[in-house]
């Protein structure tokens, strides 16, 4: 059996239920190494030892001990080292004693060259003089009582008492090792024990069954004993082929970590095993700022940051958890005993704090940092697939509100049976053109003159009747419909567009799109296409961002953003005030108009607050040579106050409230004036600030 501690040397707390086991463990099998040996006949040793078939045996007991036979890529099954088989045939021939010697020498010698910790050596030395003394102890029972001065060799009546000594063997071994594994990774003995008997069980048969036929070569004909050596590295070849299989088909290739369909596995056997008083915790973890640093050093140099991330992960979680790579810089990590939240929330705040430290790779620094979303059994879910969704939306809420930990929180999951139907009716809606665009004019404020409008999405379902976009927009946004969405509100857009520009209606249309539509590098090539199609200037259209994007990660946006300047479409930046946006941020973002936030608008004429807030932003806009919108306007006296500070333009339910296109077409068929500078096949030159 594999020893319970593989996965790091630092020995147990002392006074923990593990510490206890191993040492009383220890104890008990180095009483039993001190009785076998005060009955070991030195002089009959001695004769022994002056045999080469004894240094054979001693050679092949050590050698056997080096490397275990590898029969699964499951830490909980481990490995099982073939100098079981010798021993065993020692054991059968000489005894207890010699067996219970040879087996301790190898055992020493395998942890000088492994460097093991002494507490793993001490307690392997201990089981396996424990697991031989039961065999000779079943042994005992039939009257075999071996020894070097009276060796024993079998006969074909002789297999009850050699198969009862190995289950006895096998039984004790098994017991002992499972018992530490299940203490050290807070796992049921019952679990690991069926985990690992049917693998172990079937090397040991193989091993322990060649053990009399040894002794039978030992008696006769003792130069061919080395010729097992073959046998022995066809199971090492055998096995490490399956197990080479086994380890490809539920790990990483990269980082060796396993991944999601033993992710699967792992979970399933913690939530069988899980006890009420405890949680199961399962984290899902993304990596901020990863792509910058895969795109700009290339992916080699992204593919050592995983590696070094899995390293880390790996080093700051319990024995027992497992940490798993999903995919690109996506990793989860299962907890399969955790008290509470609290202590769920402890364990993820450290995996953050493992993952900030500063990374040198290529002669260079980089900070990284990771948002994690904690899903827990039974509180958030009942199964693998749901709390992996339920971390994931918890993650998504950590990356939105930049807290860098989220516990999933049932109120503010957009992924409910409901909204899930909601997202099906939306993809149907798209597909059929369900969805309009309502569009509301913004108006000069100083001399009252239409210069674009801003196009509303809306959705009139056909059992619910009219959803709001914030139901379904911030849906959208959390999965692969937002492009969709995204690509459908801009082709409307621009096909409106086509119409007013060629009847003489040069009226710009203001689009809202989201932050994460920016990191898609096809928008500004789906919007020349557009522009193309329809005959349409860049001018003719305009992009509203929300200031959220000011603070973000630009690094992801800035090819779309200069692609787009380029392209001659200008920006908007929508409900400024909002965020905390910064100076220098605001300078660089190749913006044409600023959108003052309604909530600060409709209040300036009672709070003298919002009214120093709005002076403030209008002036700032002015000074960068921005042009300034106020949403919201909704009665007179804030229409002249904003006119009064130099605001440009208005827009709000003083003017018009939004209005479906015929009705619009006939608004602006009345009112439209064409703005200074936009004209049909006129770009704009739109200048970034470096």
């Amino acid at each position: 059996m594999t020893d319970p501690t593989d996965t790091r040397d630092t020995g147990p707390r002392v006074g923990t239920p593990l510490w206890a086991f191993l040492a009383g463990i220890t104890v008990i099998g180095f009483t039993a190494l001190i009785v076998a040996m005060l009955r070991l006949d030195p002089v009959a040793l001695v004769e022994l030892a002056r045999t080469p078939l004894f240094w054979v045996l001693a050679v092949l007991v050590v050698l056997g001990e080096l490397r275990p036979v590898m029969v699964s890529s499951a830490t909980a099954v481990g490995g099982t080292y073939p100098s079981t088989m010798f021993t065993f045939a020692v054991l059968l021939h000489f005894g207890l004693p010699t067996a219970v010697l040879m087996q301790a020498v190898a055992i020493a010698m395998n942890g000088v060259v492994t460097r093991k910790a002494w507490h793993r050596v001490m307690f392997n030395v201990a089981q396996s003089t424990l697991a031989l003394t039961g065999a000779a102890v079943m042994l005992g029972l039939f009257g075999v009582v071996p020894s070097p001065a009276v060796p024993w060799t079998p006969e074909g009546a002789d297999l009850p008492a050699i198969t009862l000594a190995g289950v006895a063997y096998f039984a004790t071994r098994a017991a002992l090792v499972s018992g530490a594994v299940a203490l050290h990774e807070r796992r049921s003995i019952v679990r690991v024990l069926k985990v690992t008997a049917g693998p172990q069980g079937l090397v040991y048969t193989a091993l322990l069954g060649l053990a009399p036929l040894v002794v039978v070569v030992m008696d006769h004909s003792p130069g061919l004993v080395p010729l097992f050596v073959a046998p022995l590295a066809a199971v090492y070849f055998t096995a490490t082929l399956s197990m080479r299989r086994d380890h490809q088909a539920l790990h990483d290739e990269l980082t060796g970590l396993p991944n999601r369909k033993m992710l699967i596995v792992s979970t399933e056997e913690a939530l069988a095993e899980s006890r009420q008083d405890e949680r199961v915790g399962l984290f899902l973890l993304d990596l901020d700022r990863f792509k910058e640093v895969n795109d700009t050093m290339g992916h080699p140099v992204g593919d050592r940051l995983l590696q070094m991330v899995a390293h880390r992960l790996t080093h700051s979680v319990r024995p027992g958890d497992v940490v798993a790579r999903l995919g690109g810089d996506e990793f989860a990590v299962l907890l399969p005993s955790i008290r509470d939240a609290h202590a769920a929330r402890e364990v993820a705040a450290r995996l953050r704090a493992a993952l900030t430290e500063p990374v040198r790779l290529e002669g260079m620094s980089f900070d990284l940092d990771g948002s994690v979303g904690i899903a827990l059994y039974p509180d958030h879910a009942p199964d693998f697939e749901l709390l992996l969704q339920r971390a994931d939306v918890a993650m998504y809420l950590a990356k939105e509100g930049r807290t860098g930990v989220e516990l999933y929180q049932p109120d503010k999951d957009r992924n409910s049976p409901e909204r899930l139907n909601l997202l099906g009716d939306l993809r149907r809606a798209i597909d059929n053109s369900e969805l309009q665009l309502h569009y509301q004019p913004k108006v000069s404020l100083a001399g009252g003159a239409v210069t674009g409008v801003e196009a509303l999405l809306r959705w009139c379902h056909p059992v619910h009747g009219p959803i709001p976009p914030s139901d379904f927009v911030p849906l959208a946004e959390q999965t692969y419909l937002m492009r969709q969405l995204t690509e459908y509100v801009i082709d409307a857009a621009l096909e409106q567009a086509a119409r007013w520009w060629h009847n003489g209606l040069q009226v710009q249309i203001s689009v809202n799109i989201s932050a994460r539509d920016l990191l898609d590098a096809a928008l500004p090539e789906q919007l020349e296409v557009g522009l193309t199609r329809y005959g349409l200037p860049p001018s003719a259209i305009q992009l509203e961002v929300t200031e959220r994007i000011l603070t973000g990660d630009q690094a992801y946006t800035q090819e779309t953003i200069k692609a787009l300047a380029t392209l001659g479409v200008p920006l908007s930046l929508d409900d400024f005030g909002t965020g905390y946006s910064s100076l220098i941020r605001l300078q660089r973002l190749a913006v044409s108009e600023v959108k003052i936030d309604a909530s600060f608008v409709r209040r300036i004429a009672e709070s003298e607050d919002d009214d120093r807030i709005v002076r403030s932003i209008v002036d700032l806009v002015r000074s960068l040579g921005l042009r300034s919108v106020a949403e919201g306007v909704e009665s007179d006296e804030v229409a002249l106050r904003l006119a009064e500070m130099g605001c440009d333009l208005g827009q709000g339910w003083l003017f018009c409230q939004p209005m479906p296109a015929a009705d619009a077409t006939a608004w602006l068929g009345d009112r439209f004036a064409p703005a200074p500078g936009i004209e049909y096949g006129y770009q704009p030159e739109v200048t970034q600030t470096a």
